[in-house]
Formats: structure tokens, sequence, C-alpha cells
């Protein structure tokens, strides 16, 4: 018999039962921890910001994800228009909507 064969005859059988899922268990919270760190949160602020979407309506003063500061003029089904000088308006997609900056005193 060789040396190698000999070694497989002594090699152990793979752990069952409870030993095995001893070994998962470092696993399992890592992904927990992934969740509670990263994916909840993140879910959590793009919620917020589908709300803050929704109550959006004529005067508010906006940011949009360029940086651009402006006054919504108009709010359409999928954009908004917004003034952002005397007499500069353009159209922007919700999702380009970065924060709200003033609510108008009208709502």
């Amino acid at each position: 018999m060789t040396k190698f064969s000999l070694f497989l005859a002594q090699a152990t059988p793979a752990p069952s039962g409870p030993a095995a899922l001893l070994q998962f268990l470092p696993l399992i919270l890592m992904f927990a921890a992934m969740y509670f760190l990263l994916i909840a949160p993140q879910r959590k602020k793009q919620k917020q910001h589908e709300k803050m979407l929704t109550t959006l309506v004529t005067g508010d003063e906006i940011v949009t994800t360029g940086g651009i500061y402006g006054t919504i003029t108009s709010v359409k089904e999928d954009r908004f228009v917004v003034r952002i000088g005397e007499n500069n308006k353009i159209e922007l997609g919700k999702g380009f909507i970065h924060a709200l900056i003033k609510k108008s005193d009208a709502s």
C-alpha cells in the first residue's frame, strides 16, 4: 500500500448534525451583519426619498443630484418643471431630485 492510500484510509468523515451547523455559523452571522449594517439602512433611505418625491408641490425649493438649486413651477406625471433662474426653466425626471430645501408656504 502506498502512503497516499494510507492517508485516504485515515481520512475522517465530514461532520454531520450540529457540528456541520457550527461550521456555517460564522458565514450566517456575516450575512446577517451585512444586512443590518448595509442593506436595511439603504432601503430605509430609499423609502424616505420616494416619500419626499410624492409630497413635492409647486413652489417647493429643491436641489438636484447635479447640485442645481431651483423652485418647482409645475408637477407633471413623470417629471418636474423647475425654475433655476429669472427666465430659465428646465424639466427634470423625478429621480434626479436629490433633496427638498424649503417647503412652499402654500401647502
